[in-house]
């Protein structure tokens, strides 16, 4: 009896001591892998679930959701690629694992990136142990990663052949304040990393691609313009293709602030351009014989002289003209012309209207008069007639090609985009036009600007038009083939020596 009452308790001693043994084992049993547990992450990761990666992580911080979008969103990430390698121990509870992974930036493009995924058991399961440098390793030790906009270059504008303008050019101040037009609305983009105590590193870049711009410049035209004013101070020559209306150079050296495109000045006898086309309407034939007295008096009104009074007595009306007889222009215009037949051949040919260049522009103004005196000074360009050098090209284009075209420095749709829609294109009177070029070439043949080293091929019209505050200003307009122009010297002198010269050596450069 007593043998059976031991055998007993040593069963319940064993079956006690099993249970415990059991229970032992039991509580340090390890839930799941270090593989399932970094396969899980990376699924989780890859499709961007936030709420099952923070379940796999051991302690998460409060802002690992935060953290993990606010990457996304600030770098513009579209996708995310992992790829895992192999798992590594690193202790008895602890794993690692190696991967590598490619996030698509909107602006940069695939950025590829390696990263170390870090294991350990916690609390009886593999759980990751997460730092900000799983997500990215340069998020490490307070590290920061920026997507930072690179501010676009300025606008380069360049010539129709698309060639840089030329150095010296003297057209700066009116391309300058056109780049603005055409900045780009987008910028580049740079990809920064950041780290207390060093220097930003950056890790892509993609630049703003270069804005260019075609204007209609030459660039050998624009070269021999302001090589021709080197030297000329308070000068500026502007030559226009009459076919187009374009501006093929645009070299401006006036001082003071002026303009060659938008102030205005008397034009002195290049405006007897616009006076003989009046005459020529009115019916006065090129080669009708006209007096041309070295001086003349309006009847009951003013006395004019011819410069040096000189004395050609009869000629033609084309050699009145070459020779720039302010007398004949007078008598003709005060016998032959009212105000207002003068102001409408002014408009005729370009006066009064708008012109959109793309950089702005005027032409000029002829205000109608009942006053002969008055009237006998504009006629030679001296009384209250104004105009702008840019003026004064479109109406030496607009004889050699028989259409008034309105100029411009820029393609026709940038013009309509920046200045409006420009004035349309005017077919003059091709009798008028005939002999106008007829007459502009007695100009260089055998008149004012004769003898003066122009091309035997180019026509023309010289101005010197008085001034009450200093030395006469000087014009100098014409034509050659294809190419149109207008030099002008404020307080130059006369035309024939202060802008014709400046015209031959433009020509000899081309």
């Amino acid at each position: 009896m007593r043998r059976r009452r031991l055998i007993v308790l040593v069963i319940a001693v064993v079956a006690v001591v099993g249970a415990g043994a059991f229970a032992v084992i039991a509580s340090n049993r390890i839930k799941g892998s270090a593989a399932q547990a970094a396969a899980a992450y990376f699924a989780a990761w890859g499709k961007g679930d936030l709420l099952a990666m923070a379940r796999l992580v051991h302690q998460p911080p409060g802002d690992f959701s935060v953290r993990h979008r606010e990457l996304s969103e600030d770098l513009h990430v579209e996708s995310l690629q992992l790829t895992p390698g192999a798992l590594r121990g690193t202790g008895e509870e602890s794993a690692e694992v190696p991967f590598s992974g490619v996030r698509m930036l909107a602006e940069l493009g695939e950025w590829p990136f390696d990263g170390v995924l870090r294991l350990a058991v916690r609390d009886r399961a593999w759980k990751v142990l997460w730092a900000p440098e799983t997500l990215h390793p340069l998020l490490k030790d307070g590290g920061t990663l920026e997507l930072t906009e690179i501010d676009a270059s300025p606008a380069e504008l360049v010539t129709s052949e698309g060639d840089k303008i030329p150095v010296d050019s003297y057209a700066e101040a009116y391309l300058e304040p056109l780049r603005p037009e055409f900045e780009q609305a987008n910028h580049g983009w740079a990809l920064v990393a950041k780290a207390p105590g060093r220097p930003d590193q950056r890790l892509l870049t993609r630049k703003p691609e270069a804005e260019v711009e075609r204007t209609t410049l030459s660039r050998p035209v624009q070269a021999a313009a302001a090589r021709a004013l080197d030297g000329v101070d308070d000068s500026t020559i502007i030559v226009i293709r009459p076919s187009t209306g374009e501006i093929l150079a645009l070299a401006d050296r006036l001082e003071d602030n002026y303009s060659a495109v938008r102030d205005v000045f008397p034009p002195g006898s290049v405006f007897k351009t616009i006076t003989a086309a009046a005459l020529l309407k009115s019916g006065l034939d090129p080669q009708a014989q006209v007096g041309c007295p070295g001086t003349y008096q309006i009847p009951f009104h003013r006395l004019y002289s011819n410069d040096g009074e000189v004395d050609r007595g009869v000629v033609t009306f084309t050699d009145a003209f070459a020779h720039s007889c302010n007398t004949t222009f007078v008598e003709q215009t005060t016998t032959r012309l009212t105000g207002a037949d003068l102001r409408a051949a002014a408009e005729e040919w370009g006066f009064g209207r708008s012109i959109a260049t793309g950089i702005g522009g005027s032409c000029g103004a002829v205000p109608e008069t009942d006053d002969p005196d008055m009237l006998a000074a504009d006629a030679i360009g001296q009384g209250e007639v104004v105009t702008t050098p840019l003026c004064m090209a479109a109406l030496a284009a607009a004889v050699e090609s028989g259409t008034w075209r309105s100029p411009r420095l820029l393609s026709k749709e940038q013009v309509r985009r920046i200045d409006g829609v420009p004035h349309g294109d005017v077919v003059m009177d091709s009798r008028l036009v005939s002999a106008l070029r007829d007459m502009m070439a007695a100009v260089v043949d055998h008149g004012t600007a004769g003898g003066a080293g122009l091309p035997a091929d180019v026509s023309g019209k010289t101005g010197t038009a008085e001034v009450p505050d200093g030395t006469s200003h000087a014009w100098f307009i014409g034509f050659r083939d294809d190419l149109a122009f207008c030099v002008f010297v404020r307080h130059g002198g006369s035309g024939r020596s202060a802008a014709v010269p400046i015209a031959a050596r433009f020509f000899s450069g081309l």
